[in-house]
């Protein structure tokens, strides 16, 4: 089955997705028509949102194509090609906050129009069913750059890298919060802005980095349920005890902390979890604490082990985008790149959903990547790309092989 025609190219489908005039509308807010004037807004964004669909190395690599392919490039809302040292000043100049603003505004504007994105799109098949609430993954991702370069990101004497800290919708594998900076700050540091914008009722899953005794109990006096594991230093005394209802369960207490900050800073009682857990399929032993007193202590295992979802979310954007290699020293050329690159992947994430797609992510993006300029319609691409058809292959045992010269065997 061959792909059907289209009037127009792949590219300006996706960008389709984006609603018009709200680069122009940003971008008066923002106040970026005043750098670079040879760039309108909407070329920038075209421009960047290609370097990551394509995958682009460098700047170079995504100018020169828009000029080999300039013709095509015009009907996608009249962008024109334009040169690296233009896109180059336009990256450094212009405000990343626009970026970052545009991404919300689509992710508003998909979810408004399309609320079944949200409730029946994609969700991480590893949430306990018996859990009807809202639950959110927290974590961030590292992304190493070149330090004697580029000096704003210097965490250590010979090392640079910024940092995307993420607060995930494990149900509908989509971000709630993002914060995008250097790595010299600890990530509980990070913690309190993520978790600034959640709901009593709501459960946050984090690791022991996000672990800050004053941030968890704002956590607990707002009726957000929290839950992460205990870190090796942790003084604390046990003043109540349950009965371990699971094999795996080792114990469950109730405790208090005993550390003169800690004891000020969390006052009520917290309960920890001790159990045996698989790990890459050898059993581990992990202790939790949180501030659910009622659940069962498995409840809690299957709990943190949804943080896992965060993870994946983190492999699919960098193993498929172009966040390894980055087309700016400065920090605002970074950001530009890495807020253009969650775009990319939200609006992939709705074609996706729209189109029933049901392979992985990385082969949606080279589906995509393949047919970019052209004239095809987007959906009935990736129905192409269903799994390969026709007759089983034949398997056939050493018993079976026929060699000239030797009998064969009855």
């Amino acid at each position: 089955m061959n792909p059907s025609k289209s009037n127009i190219s792949v590219l300006k489908q996706i960008v389709k997705l984006i609603p018009p005039k709200l680069i122009d509308r940003l971008a008066d807010k923002h106040e970026v028509s005043e750098h670079c004037r040879s760039i309108s807004p909407t070329c920038h964004v075209v421009a960047m949102l290609y370097g990551q669909l394509s995958h682009s190395a460098g700047l170079n690599d995504i100018c020169d194509s828009l000029h080999n392919h300039s013709g095509v490039l015009s009907q996608v809302r009249g962008a024109t090609p334009m040169s690296k040292n233009g896109l180059s000043t336009a990256n450094s100049t212009r405000t990343a906050d626009m970026a970052e603003e545009l991404f919300w505004n689509v992710l508003n504007s998909l979810t408004d129009s399309f609320p079944v994105f949200i409730t029946k799109g994609r969700k991480y098949p590893g949430i306990p069913r018996r859990f009807k609430r809202t639950i959110n993954a927290i974590d961030s991702t590292t992304m190493q750059l070149v330090a004697n370069c580029m000096d704003w990101a210097k965490h250590r004497r010979r090392k640079a890298a910024a940092k995307l800290h993420l607060r995930l919708n494990v149900g509908s594998f989509l971000p709630e919060c993002i914060i995008v900076c250097h790595a010299k700050d600890h990530d509980s540091k990070k913690a309190w802005g993520l978790c600034a914008g959640m709901k009593s009722g709501e459960i946050a899953v984090f690791d022991k980095a996000y672990v800050n005794f004053a941030h968890l109990y704002n956590l607990h006096s707002r009726g957000i349920f929290w839950v992460t594991r205990a870190k090796d230093n942790m003084a604390y005394d046990t003043v109540g005890q349950q009965a371990a209802k699971s094999t795996n369960i080792i114990r469950d207490d109730r405790i208090k902390l005993t550390g003169t900050k800690a004891q000020e800073q969390y006052s009520d009682e917290l309960r920890l979890i001790e159990a045996t857990v698989e790990v890459d399929g050898k059993p581990k032993v992990m202790t939790f604490i949180t501030n659910n007193m009622e659940w069962a202590p498995s409840s809690i295992c299957d709990l943190y082990r949804c943080r896992w979802a965060i993870e994946v979310f983190f492999k699919e954007m960098k193993q498929t985008l172009q966040l390894a290699d980055f087309m700016g020293y400065s920090e605002n050329a970074v950001r530009w790149q890495i807020w253009i690159a969650l775009l990319a992947y939200l609006l992939l994430r709705f074609i996706a959903w729209q189109s029933k797609w049901k392979h992985s992510f990385n082969r949606l993006i080279t589906a995509i990547r393949s047919v970019i300029w052209n004239y095809f319609n987007m959906y009935s691409v990736l129905e192409c790309c269903g799994t390969a058809g026709g007759l089983a292959r034949m398997q056939s045992d050493i018993e079976q092989l026929y060699l000239p010269g030797f009998a064969q065997k009855a």
